[in-house]
């Protein structure tokens, strides 16, 4: 018993140490890797009717809620509730199987 505990205590330990501590969150760490500003993003509207910028590079994919300059959010009714429009899965070598 003592054995399967330590194996799975040093198991724990390797895949912790595995994590990667990204720190800048502006890049795209994946398989093409690219500052995240020189993607092209869409618009996703939420089912209240709000926007959120959507970017989908094949692997990876990006969500942030669309704010004013004075941060609130931004419902401009640019599509339907729960719809996906514009270039959003442009730009990226590896292409989305879905």
């Amino acid at each position: 018993m003592k054995l399967i505990k330590g194996v799975l205590v040093l198991a724990l330990g390797v895949g912790v140490s595995a994590c990667d501590n990204k720190v800048d969150k502006t890049v795209d760490r994946g398989f093409d890797s690219d500052h995240i500003s020189t993607m092209t993003a869409g618009i996703w509207v939420d089912p209240v009717g709000c926007d959120h910028w959507i970017i989908d590079d094949g692997v990876e994919g990006y969500l942030s809620q669309r704010l004013d300059p004075y941060g609130k959010p931004v419902c401009s009714g640019a599509a339907p509730p729960g719809v996906a429009t514009g270039p959003f899965k442009q730009g990226s070598a590896f292409k989305d199987q879905i």
